[in-house]
């Protein structure tokens, strides 16, 4: 899963790493958490790829409750095409949340007891890796306020993020973005091989303070390795490198501790 990433650039890296005509003012954080509002990358219906903030939690349009948004920070990707929480989505408001890299905790043990570790993960080159997302917009009454909500797909770990946790997001490339954000582009045939698992190559991970694991914690010392070392590192060494694992299949269904809404509304199309 993700629970955590980082927004450790500016707004001028929207324009110039992901090509896009709009984007809003935010500032720079190093633990962004679920219900943040986040910097998304999507296509408007007239084709222009913009920028805007949206919260982190998604709320399906046909949801009675925008509360809803707090278990669906993340999709998994297996089966979701018929998901009620996910299904129009995925055809129709696909989006990338870019992130200068993100956390994921490993169960491992600290002065001989049970803990969870963190690890940050991010690109070797430093550049934001493009996590694949979905997007709703969702509001009240006819005259409401639009509410713009997102999540992270998810998938299998790869090599290199296999030892510190079963799950990571998914990480597009970017000549796969166009196909991804495209309006137009319904069928999941097109939509699904997209949603592989990423290759190791590329990525580095190694385990930060403890302190990240607090939602009040903020500052660029949080993605500093960790000195000094674990006290038993995992058996693979978490560095640059590894292979692609072949593609599976990919849907989404909501995160293992997500509950499935209780009663499927209207799935409209409405909205930015």
């Amino acid at each position: 899963m993700c629970g955590r990433y980082v927004v450790a650039y500016d707004p001028e890296t929207l324009v110039s790493g992901f090509s896009v005509l709009r984007v809003p003012l935010f500032p720079r954080r190093w633990n962004v958490a679920p219900q943040s509002d986040v910097p998304v990358v999507y296509e408007t219906r007239q084709g222009e790829r913009i920028a805007e903030l949206m919260r982190w939690g998604l709320v399906p349009s046909w949801a009675a409750d925008p509360k809803l948004g707090a278990r669906l920070n993340n999709a998994r990707a297996e089966g979701g095409f018929d998901k009620p929480s996910f299904r129009q989505a995925i055809r129709r408001r696909r989006c990338l949340l870019p992130a200068s890299g993100f956390y994921e905790w490993q169960a491992t043990r600290i002065g001989g007891k049970p803990a969870k570790q963190p690890w940050y993960i991010s690109a070797v080159g430093g550049q934001p890796l493009a996590m694949a997302g979905l997007f709703e917009a969702w509001r009240s009454g006819p005259e409401a306020p639009w509410l713009l909500t997102c999540c992270v797909i998810t998938c299998e770990a790869n090599p290199l993020m296999a030892p510190i946790h079963e799950r990571m997001p998914v990480l597009l490339a970017p000549g796969d973005w166009a196909t991804w954000l495209a309006r137009e582009v319904h069928d999941e045939a097109r939509i699904a091989p997209l949603l592989a698992v990423p290759p190791a190559g590329g990525l580095q991970a190694w385990p930060v303070s403890r302190e990240v694991s607090r939602g009040a914690s903020e500052g660029p010392q949080l993605v500093q390795p960790l000195e000094p070392p674990l006290e038993q590192p995992p058996e693979q060494p978490l560095v640059p490198g590894g292979t692609r694992p072949a593609p599976g299949a990919a849907d989404l269904t909501p995160e293992r501790l997500d509950a499935e809404p209780g009663a499927v509304g209207p799935e409209g199309d409405g909205g930015p």
